[in-house]
């Protein structure tokens, strides 16, 4: 009886967290597939503009024609942001997993005061530092026509203070098989190369999902500094600018169609390396 019983409570406290789970997701995703379906909508249905029904009377590809087609520059922002977005990506996965490899392994003088101070700066907001990585940035032309060199320097440069989730999965990984290695005479780049990185593809993604994704999104501070100069804007700050004109209710089919294709990469590349990246998150979510 008490087994019946048991299973019965079990059954229904599934069915509960199934149905909060399923409404979550239609509430989270209801707002995509309106986005998709106002995109798919003809231009000459509405005028381009915004209409008070949600499923399209006429379905079509105008937005999306328009958006590489010659009138507008949306391929040359789209390139923009993908090329901010990868080199951020690689390179900033370089650095952290260095740093973190370096804090983990080594023991050195000043190391915990260094963890210590990351920690507190990174409490504080990026933005109380633009209007002086904007003039930084002015006086070594990566502002304007040079933002997008300067969009990646700046996202690279302070990448090691994210060293916190990878050490943690660093510090997972016995230390033994750094020590037999170093008796037979591997030296520490050898070790990380081939020891430590392939037993390290969870942490590599996660670290490299984390970085794409935050210059892809990134509006406030590329914004600030492509002010201006329209064929240095990502799509995010394109966008914006659409919203902006005279012109919205032309546009509105378009930044749906602009919309959609942001958001499709970034979730692509959740639902491909979802299993690696939640592996990354909860092995590195030690105390090191």
């Amino acid at each position: 009886m008490n087994n019946k019983s048991m299973k019965k409570k079990r059954a229904i406290s599934n069915a509960i967290s199934y149905f909060v789970l399923i409404l979550i997701s239609i509430i989270w995703l209801a707002p995509f597939v309106c986005l998709f379906l106002q995109s798919l909508r003809s231009y000459t249905e509405g005028g381009g503009g915004m209409v008070e029904y949600l499923l399209p009377k006429q379905f079509s590809l105008d937005s999306y024609v328009w958006l590489f087609g010659e009138e507008s520059k949306f391929t040359r922002w789209y390139l923009n942001t993908l090329i901010i977005a990868v080199c951020v990506a690689i390179l900033q996965t370089i650095v952290v997993l260095c740093v973190s490899y370096a804090l983990s392994r080594m023991r050195f003088k000043g190391r915990t005061f260094l963890m210590r101070f990351w920690l507190i700066l990174g409490m504080f907001p990026g933005f109380l530092t633009m209007i002086c990585l904007y003039f930084l940035l002015q006086q070594m032309h990566l502002t304007q026509a040079g933002a997008i060199p300067g969009l990646i320097l700046i996202s690279v440069a302070s990448s090691g203070m994210g060293y916190y989730v990878t050490k943690g999965y660093f510090d997972t990984i016995p230390k033994a098989l750094d020590e037999a290695a170093r008796i037979d005479g591997a030296s520490r780049a050898r070790v990380f190369l081939t020891m430590i990185l392939p037993m390290s593809k969870p942490i590599i993604i996660y670290g490299a999902l984390v970085a794409f994704m935050a210059p892809w999104c990134d509006y406030v501070f590329a914004s600030y500094v492509a002010f201006g100069y329209s064929d240095s804007y990502n799509v995010a700050v394109a966008l914006q600018r659409w919203v902006w004109t005279n012109d919205y209710q032309g546009y509105f089919t378009r930044f749906c169609a602009g919309g959609f294709l942001v958001a499709l990469p970034v979730t692509i590349l959740f639902m491909c390396l979802q299993k690696y990246y939640v592996e990354g998150v909860t092995g590195g979510a030690v105390k090191g």
